[in-house]
């Protein structure tokens, strides 16, 4: 036995003594129970966690020894919310059970899961869940799951029993039956007749699945020639098959009287893959030169922070996943954190490059944490007190530096906003926010409309969660306020004005008169400024201090104090005086004119921003879509069909879309998602125009 468990401290010698894998499922499948399930078949004295807000919207982390193998066991939360931390945790995973309930069904959350794993090929087993409580039979829920996930569905074992009375499993190609029956630790027993009935249907399939997944021709052609494979012939194949997330071995589970439990243990150690058989991320040099990172503990080290959690009082606590080399406790490390390398958009994190000294280093054991002197390539582990670190980072040797590319992160697309509560909660709120930003990668910080603080969320459940996070861990109240769209003024007919600025009050006065015409530009052309004047009513010196007061006054706004913009400004007379003219004075004149022109509200109009906004649903909530985003004054451009999926491309007003993560959420039963940019601005009909002014 190449690993073992000494005071509950996980030592691992090798990475092939590693698995690494998440629990994935949407809530309510039983993906909690189950994680929990397991560990307290392993960690002696495990009584569990209880659920929390904190628990259930961040990657859990628990390390057990079953067999030769540790397993870093990594329950991901199952909101649509928190697809972050779970795309985090694939990242730190080699392989997931996938938790399927049997008496819900699949549903389109559930298959955005599934889509989540299979962009990134992480190999799977489904737990199909809640057994006892199914209505439907064992075949009917897997030819329903292989429906939805494909014809690598197989099953490895079947329910003996249905309902409250199942008793155990069979195995479908070893033929062992497994009871559960007695209330302790099951028994394993050959299976008789009865048994080779309810693995019949399957035991044909798996073993084809397998040596075909496994590239076995040797075994394949003793298997078609007559040859019954025994159970060892095929251990080392369902690693390979597995590997190549093609073929999803599926484990009837309860939790009545844990049922599954051992299966799913056996999966894990015999047949996910281990670190080196799963591919690492490049390791990419500040040259960009890359390089691969080896499952070797003697190659050199590259690491990436997989997690933050941020405390007051115990400071940060990072959780790590080794690709390469060997991390030591009191070792010298180097961070650094470049996402501009790997994406032009704005993150909200400042590259940066950091020398640290790693304190000590922490398995978690159930709800403990226990020191350890050093961890090796495929380990997962807890690192205390990295000051510099943040979510995403990549920590190397100081002499092999480098970044690994972070995993997608969601695009935060429910904004929020927030102002402190007092006084006393402003002088705390931005250090909180600097750190509440470094400990979750999905939240964005911005500066809105009239310089509102904005929180960029994934939507109600992360936005309830941030403020609570604010309060509670921060001690920082905060009040929320309608989020104000930037909307922007325009002239939509031609006008004429005149600007005068006179004044005497003793000494030099202040004189200059400006006559423009101001006229409608295309929408996006910004600002135009002509110069028609001659004979030189307006001195040449003063021509650029009409424009800059003109501008300054667009900038002001003339209708509600928005900005103006699609405009074209032409001076073509004026009048001056050779003592009392002056930059500043023909300033104040040109934005009077500006103003004078305004004065007639059929010429200026309200102009509110626009989102390019492309959706991607099932296609049987293709007309919900369509229906709502009619409903919003959305203006449909185009419809396609991609993977099965209906993808809808449409211009929609930002005031309109303030809760559509929300909304989206709820017209396609959790199965919808979105991405919106910036498309340009458009006239505000007259109606919702007067609504705004109304406002202030």
């Amino acid at each position: 036995m190449s690993s073992k468990v000494n005071n509950q401290v996980a030592q691992v010698n090798s990475p092939d003594d590693v698995r690494n894998v998440v629990l994935i499922g949407t809530a309510g499948s039983g993906k909690t129970s189950l994680f929990e399930q397991l560990l307290r078949s392993r960690v002696p004295g495990y009584r569990g966690e209880k659920d929390s807000p904190e628990r259930l919207s961040q990657l859990y982390l628990a390390s057990l020894a079953t067999g030769d193998v540790v397993v870093n066991l990594l329950d991901a939360p199952g909101h649509p919310d928190f697809v972050g931390e779970l795309r985090a945790g694939m990242r730190a995973a080699d392989a997931a059970v996938f938790v399927l309930s049997a008496a819900d069904g699949i549903d389109p959350a559930a298959q955005a899961l599934w889509e989540e794993c299979r962009r990134v090929n992480l190999p799977r087993v489904i737990a199909l869940t809640k057994m006892d409580a199914a209505p439907a039979d064992f075949d009917t829920v897997v030819e329903q799951v292989k429906q939805a996930f494909g014809e690598g569905v197989l099953p490895t074992h079947v329910p003996v029993g249905s309902g409250a009375n199942i008793s155990g499993t069979v195995g479908v190609h070893s033929r062992r039956f497994r009871d559960y029956s007695g209330g302790g630790e099951p028994v394993l027993h050959e299976g008789d007749d009865a048994h080779d009935d309810l693995i019949e249907p399957h035991r044909g399939p798996l073993v084809e699945g397998l040596i075909q997944e496994a590239e076995d021709d040797d075994l394949m052609e003793r298997y078609l020639e007559g040859d019954d494979p025994g159970r060892d012939a095929l251990l080392d194949d369902l690693m390979k098959a597995t590997a190549g997330a093609n073929l999803f071995p599926v484990v009837p589970v309860t939790t009545s009287n844990r049922v599954g439990t051992e299966e799913l243990l056996s999966l894990i150690e015999h047949g996910f893959p281990t670190p080196s058989l799963h591919p690492n991320p490049e390791l990419t040099r500040l040259t960009g030169d890359t390089e691969p990172t080896p499952s070797d503990p003697a190659a050199p080290l590259v690491a990436q922070v997989i997690r933050t959690t941020s405390d007051p009082f115990a400071g940060k606590l990072s959780m790590v996943r080794i690709f390469s080399g060997t991390l030591r406790a009191d070792a010298p490390v180097h961070v650094s954190g470049h996402r501009s390398f790997f994406t032009d958009q704005e993150s909200g994190h400042a590259d940066h490059d950091d020398e640290e000294r790693v304190g000590q280093i922490q398995q978690a054991i159930g709800t403990e944490l226990v020191a350890k002197p050093a961890a090796i390539a495929g380990e997962i582990v807890m690192v205390p007190k990295l000051t510099t670190a943040e979510t995403g980072d990549t920590i190397t040797d100081r002499e092999h530096t480098g970044v690994v590319a972070n995993w997608p992160v969601p695009e935060p697309l429910l904004p929020l906003a927030i102002k402190a509560a007092t006084r006393n909660d402003e002088d705390k709120l931005a250090s909180a926010l600097q750190r509440l930003a470094v400990e979750d990668s999905t939240v964005r910080l911005a500066r809105g409309a009239s310089d509102q603080l904005v929180l960029w969320t994934t939507g109600q459940a992360h936005a309830d969660l941030v403020l609570s996070r604010l309060k509670e861990r921060y001690g920082v109240n905060v009040a929320q306020e309608d989020v104000k769209i930037d909307l922007r003024e325009t002239f939509v007919g031609s006008a004429d004005a005149l600007g005068r600025h006179v004044k005497q009050s003793g000494g030099h006065g202040q004189y200059a008169v400006c006559n423009l015409t101001i006229e409608p530009l295309e929408r996006g052309a910004g600002f135009e400024f002509v110069d028609k004047v001659v004979g030189g009513s307006v001195p040449r010196q003063f021509i650029p201090s009409v424009e800059k007061g003109v501008q300054a006054q667009m900038q002001r706004g003339v209708l509600a104090g928005y900005p103006m913009t699609d405009v074209r400004v032409t001076l073509y007379d004026g009048k001056s005086h050779s003592v009392d003219s002056s930059d500043m004075a023909f300033q104040m004149a040109g934005a009077a004119a500006l103003k004078e022109a305004a004065s007639d509200r059929s010429k200026v109009a309200l102009l509110e921003p626009l989102d390019e906004v492309t959706v991607t649903v099932g296609d049987a909530y293709l007309g919900a879509v369509m229906t709502d985003l009619s409903g919003r004054r959305g203006q449909v451009l185009g419809t396609d069909a991609v993977d099965g999926r209906a993808v809808i491309r449409a211009l929609v007003p930002q005031s309109e879309l303030a809760r559509y993560a929300i909304d989206l959420r709820g017209i396609a039963h959790g199965g919808g998602t979105f991405t919106r940019a910036f498309h340009g601005y458009e006239l505000m009909p007259a109606q919702i125009s007067e609504q705004y002014l109304a406002q202030g």
